[in-house]
């Protein structure tokens, strides 16, 4: 079966600002483009800036209305608000903190969660904007100017008009804020994304749609079970990839044999096999070397052998997987695997880049990024295509500070951060005047 994708798919998310979440107490804004490279030491608030966003995405697949926040989930776990609520804010903003996410369509969505005078947690407002315009959304509130075209051009689509004279008012639906209306004898109606379609609905649809491959990913299991092949994957991706291959696997498409080039690729293995073992068992197994020999297939199940191919099954399945538009957050991409192995990977995540999903990789490997930089000197990759975020704390406050970049038609974005690629040359010279004083 070949594979078909359409083009122009489903507009994006195009940037995220947080603001008063751990250590970014000012707002921090990164734009997203289809790859998007967060980097900095450890600690330095990186995945600080994407939990907002897991935060709410797990918000809205729980089975019941958790409230403003699930908390403790499969994407983002904390067991107090004041866990991540920044300390380092003024004091009049230091129960607080904002997320706001920029639509290639819909423009923008800022959405402020506050503690109130018992610590709960409260969606504070909801800021939408569109075109010029802008709505200001307050739980509780009842609206009795319907002269906001934002609020207008909603109603009017659902056969409102002024004659009819609606009541309205602003209702929390999970991590956003609506707006419900009554008329008359008629049912109240909810815009939510399960109805109408509701302001917060664009935003909603990317954030269920997003992959998430965190960096602490699953050990190797013999036997893996069996779950849903998508198309949405709620929580993290890792549960989903065995039942993924195995239903590739039945149904002949042709992401199984770029799933197995890439493998070889990245010097892994030559070939992947689904095994259903039973009605709610897979076993995935793979070539025990990672060139393909004369005299068999040598297959041995994915637990013996080395952590490389169960660590980096998940990052390549996702990224076949995703469509364009599509979001995919994936946390250290290059965990267990060689150096050779993470400047290949590199090659993947820009080909998956230039299908138009968009990916946002948190990375330590400056060979990864070195062969980001090759690719777009070579004109393998266009670089308005990329886009790098550097992360830092101040030594004096521990605020974190964001420093962004584009590549030039070379690959060149400027000067290497100090904590990154400098950190090897030290190393090198280090080593080089130890054995010159020792010769001497």
């Amino acid at each position: 079966m070949q594979r078909s994708e359409k083009k122009d798919q489903n507009k994006g998310i195009t940037a995220i600002s947080v603001q008063g979440f751990k250590s970014l107490a000012n707002e921090s804004r990164i734009e997203i483009r289809p790859l998007t490279i967060l980097s900095g030491a450890n600690s330095s608030g990186k995945s600080s800036i994407m939990q907002p966003l897991l935060l709410m995405k797990q918000t809205l697949e729980a089975s019941y209305d958790p409230g403003p926040l699930l908390l403790n989930g499969p994407n983002a776990k904390f067991t107090s608000v004041n866990q991540f609520i920044s300390r380092l804010q003024k004091d009049s903003d230091s129960r607080k903190f904002s997320v706001e996410i920029e639509h290639e369509k819909y423009r923008m969505l800022k959405a402020v969660f506050s503690l109130n005078a018992d610590q709960l947690l409260e969606v504070r407002e909801m800021i939408i904007g569109e075109g010029t315009d802008y709505l200001r959304l307050i739980p509780a509130q009842r609206i009795d100017d319907l002269e906001n075209p934002i609020l207008t051009s909603r109603l009017e689509e659902i056969g409102w008009s002024k004659e009819l004279k609606p009541s309205i008012s602003i209702v929390r639906n999970r991590c956003f804020l609506e707006v419900n209306f009554k008329i008359k004898n008629i049912v109240a109606i909810y815009y939510e994304v399960s109805n109408t379609g509701g302001f917060s609905e664009p935003y909603s649809k990317n954030l269920l749609n997003m992959i998430h491959v965190p960096g602490l990913r699953d050990n190797p299991e013999r036997g893996y079970p069996k779950t849903a092949a998508g198309p949405d994957f709620p929580g993290t991706f890792e549960p989903y990839v065995a039942t993924i291959i195995a239903d590739w696997q039945e149904k002949g498409d042709d992401r199984l044999n770029l799933l197995e080039a890439m493998l070889t690729d990245l010097g892994l293995t030559w070939k992947i096999l689904a095994k259903v073992v039973n009605d709610v068992q897979i076993e995935l197994q793979v070539g025990r070397l990672p060139k393909v020999r004369r005299g068999g297939e040598d297959l041995v199940n994915i637990s013996d052998v080395g952590l490389g191919v169960s660590q980096i099954l998940p990052v390549i399945v996702a990224l076949l997987v995703a469509k364009p538009g599509q979001l995919v957050y994936i946390d250290q991409p290059e965990l267990h695997l060689h150096p050779r192995a993470q400047y290949a990977l590199a090659k993947i995540l820009a080909e998956t880049a230039k299908r138009g999903v968009k990916l946002i990789v948190e990375t330590h490997s400056a060979l990864l990024l070195l062969q980001v930089q090759t690719l777009v000197a070579k004109g393998d990759l266009d670089p308005n295509l990329v886009k790098l975020h550097w992360f830092s704390r101040s030594d004096e406050d521990g605020m974190t500070s964001i420093e962004s970049a584009d590549l030039d038609q070379n690959g060149a974005f400027g000067d290497w951060p100090e904590d990154f690629g400098d950190v090897e040359w030290k190393a090198e010279g280090a080593y080089l005047d130890a054995v010159e004083g020792r010769s001497k």
